[in-house]
C-alpha cells in the first residue's frame, strides 16, 4: 500500500503543480495544511535545509522542490507521461522551468513590493513569452506536460495577483499571445486548477490586511 502525503498549502501554485502530476498519474495523497507562522515537526523533520512546502512524503521518504517532486511523481508512478520522451525534449522542458522558477520572484516582487524594477523585469519577461507562445498552445511539442505544469503561477496566480492589487501588467494589446494563451490555459485545464473565485478572495483579504494599519479601527 503506497503512502503519498503532501505538506503544503492551499492557495500555493508550487503546491498546485505537485497536485496536479499526482492527478494525472491518478495518485491519491493525503494533503497535510501548513502554518507558515508555525511550522509543523513534520514539516521541520522533512525540509530541514529550507524547511519549505512542497514536500511530498513517500513511503517515509521525503522529496522538496516542486518540479524536482514532479520529475519523481513522473519517474515514480505508472500513468501518462508528464516528461517527454525525446532527450532534445526533456531539455527545452527544462529550459523553461528553470526560466519560470529564475522570472518568478520578480513577479511576487511586482505585486508584494511593488517594485518597479521588478514590474521591469516581468514586462521582459512577458516580451519573451509572447514571442515564444505564437500559434502555439504548448511551450515543448503537442502536447501538456512538464513546462506547462511549471507555468502554472503565470497561466492562473499572475491574473489573481493583478486583480487584487489594481496593478495590471498583461493586456491583450501588449501581450497578445500570452493573453490568449493564458485564457486557454484556464479553461482547459480547470480539472487541475483551484477556484479562481476563492484564490482570489484570499488574496483581496492579504493585501487589504497588509494595507491596513495595525491600530486602526
Amino acid at each position: 500500500m503506497e503512502e503519498v502525503k503532501l505538506l503544503g498549502l492551499w492557495y500555493s501554485p508550487f503546491c498546485h503543480r505537485v497536485e496536479w502530476a499526482l492527478k494525472i498519474k491518478g495518485v491519491k495523497c493525503e494533503f497535510i495544511e501548513e502554518n507558515l507562522q508555525n511550522k509543523s515537526p513534520l514539516l521541520l523533520e522533512s525540509n530541514p535545509i529550507h524547511k519549505k512546502i512542497p514536500v511530498l512524503i513517500h513511503n517515509g521518504k521525503s522529496i522538496c522542490e516542486s518540479m524536482v517532486i514532479v520529475e519523481y511523481i513522473d519517474e515514480t508512478f505508472e500513468g501518462p507521461s508528464i516528461l517527454p520522451k525525446d532527450s532534445y525534449d526533456r531539455a527545452i522542458a527544462r529550459f523553461w522551468v528553470k526560466f519560470f522558477e529564475d522570472k518568478g520572484s520578480a513577479v511576487g516582487t511586482s505585486f508584494f513590493h511593488k517594485s518597479e524594477k521588478a514590474k521591469e523585469e516581468v514586462c521582459e519577461m512577458l516580451k519573451i513569452l509572447d514571442n515564444e507562445l505564437k500559434d502555439k498552445k504548448f511551450f515543448v511539442g503537442d502536447k501538456f506536460g512538464y513546462a506547462d505544469i511549471a507555468a502554472n503561477f503565470l497561466a492562473l496566480w499572475m491574473g489573481i495577483l493583478e486583480e487584487a492589487t489594481g496593478i495590471i501588467l498583461v493586456t491583450k494589446e501588449k501581450y497578445p499571445n500570452f493573453y490568449a494563451w493564458r485564457d486557454e490555459y484556464i479553461n482547459g485545464n480547470k480539472e487541475y486548477l483551484p477556484s479562481r473565485d476563492e484564490l482570489l478572495a484570499f488574496f483581496k483579504a492579504r493585501f487589504q490586511a497588509a494595507a491596513t494599519p495595525p491600530y486602526s479601527n
